[in-house]
């Protein structure tokens, strides 16, 4: 390969074009449209620019529709190559989805006694508590 395609060990490259290269999102101009708008991070911080440089060793989180990633670089990229290439230029150290707390639909609707508006149950006690008709 040449020295103008293939990035040295040293180089920094755009973050839009990694994400591509690392088969992390399908086309480029979409990588540019998901950096802008806030769902990449970079060492801890919000990237909105598509042209940010990462360099080898950055840790990158990225927010997709179903999962966040987290991934270490260990080399920039030259091609959008197959999925054995890609996943050569990225260490995944992503928390699996057991790790993650999900909560079902029922625990998500429910609510600690006492906390938030009264329920209809509770407020029909409220006002027999505070009528005056006793």
């Amino acid at each position: 390969m040449s020295e103008k395609t293939q990035p040295s060990s040293g180089s920094r490259q755009r973050i839009d074009k990694w994400l591509f290269f690392a088969r992390m999102i399908k086309s480029r101009s979409l990588a540019q449209a998901h950096v802008q708008s806030g769902h990449v991070r970079i060492n801890g911080e919000r990237v909105s620019q598509p042209s940010h440089q990462i360099k080898i060793g950055d840790r990158i989180e990225l927010s997709l529709d179903r999962r966040e990633l987290v991934l270490i670089v260990k080399s920039g990229g030259a091609r959008r190559g197959p999925f054995e290439e890609a996943r050569l230029l990225y260490d995944d150290i992503s928390p699996s989805p057991e790790d993650r707390k999900r909560l079902t639909p029922y625990e998500q609707a429910t609510r600690d006694t006492g906390s938030g508006r009264p329920t209809k149950k509770e407020r029909r006690a409220i006002d027999r508590l505070m009528s005056d008709d006793d």
